[in-house]
C-alpha cells in the first residue's frame, strides 16, 4: 500500500472525505490507500485488506425511475431492489449502466466511491454495517479505498440507513 497518486478521481474523493473531517475507527483522518492491484468487488477488497467481506461498503449505483440512487451495502449480501423500491416508492429500481454510472458520479464500476461526485447522489446506507467497527469504501478508482466507520460514513453523506436485503 503507497500514498495516493494525483488521479482526479482519487484526489476529488481525499478533497471530500478532508472536507467533511471525516475519521477512522481510530479517530485519524480518513485517508485513501492505495492498493497494488484492483479490487472491483466486494470479495476482492476484503482478501487484499485481510477483513471480512461484510465490512466493505459496496457502492452501488441504481437507476430509480431515470434518477440515481446510490446504495452503500455490505459486501456480505445482495440488495433486495424490489424492497428497496417499494420503500423509496419508485415504480422501478434497475442496476445503473457503466455510462449512467460514470455520468452521475464521475467514477468507473469497481471504484464508486461514497462521495466525492459532481452533483449530490441520493444515498441510501445499509443498516448491516453498523455491525462493524471499521468499514472500507471505495475511493474513486478500482485500486483505492479508504477505512471509516458506520457513524462518519452516515454523517459525511447525508445517507439514509435502509435495511436493503
Amino acid at each position: 500500500m503507497s500514498a495516493p497518486p494525483q488521479h482526479p478521481n482519487v484526489t476529488a474523493v481525499q478533497n471530500a472525505l478532508d472536507h467533511a473531517g471525516a475519521h477512522d475507527h481510530e479517530g485519524r483522518p480518513s485517508r485513501i490507500v492505495m492498493l497494488p492491484d484492483a479490487v472491483p468487488t466486494a470479495a476482492a477488497a476484503a482478501e487484499a485488506l485481510g477483513v471480512d467481506v461484510g465490512q466493505i461498503a459496496n457502492s452501488l449505483i441504481f437507476d430509480a425511475d431515470g434518477a440515481p440512487l446510490l446504495v452503500l451495502t455490505s459486501g456480505a449480501h445482495r440488495v433486495d431492489t424490489a424492497k428497496v423500491a417499494a420503500e423509496l416508492g419508485v415504480a422501478r429500481l434497475r442496476r445503473a449502466s457503466p455510462e449512467f454510472v460514470r455520468e452521475h458520479t464521475g467514477q468507473p464500476i469497481g471504484g464508486v466511491a461514497p462521495l466525492g461526485h459532481p452533483a449530490p447522489v441520493r444515498t441510501l446506507l445499509d443498516r448491516a454495517l453498523a455491525g462493524y467497527e471499521e468499514i472500507w469504501a471505495a475511493g474513486g478508482i478500482p485500486h483505492s479505498v479508504f477505512p471509516i466507520t458506520y457513524p462518519e460514513l452516515s454523517r459525511i453523506t447525508g445517507a439514509t440507513p435502509v435495511d436493503v436485503a
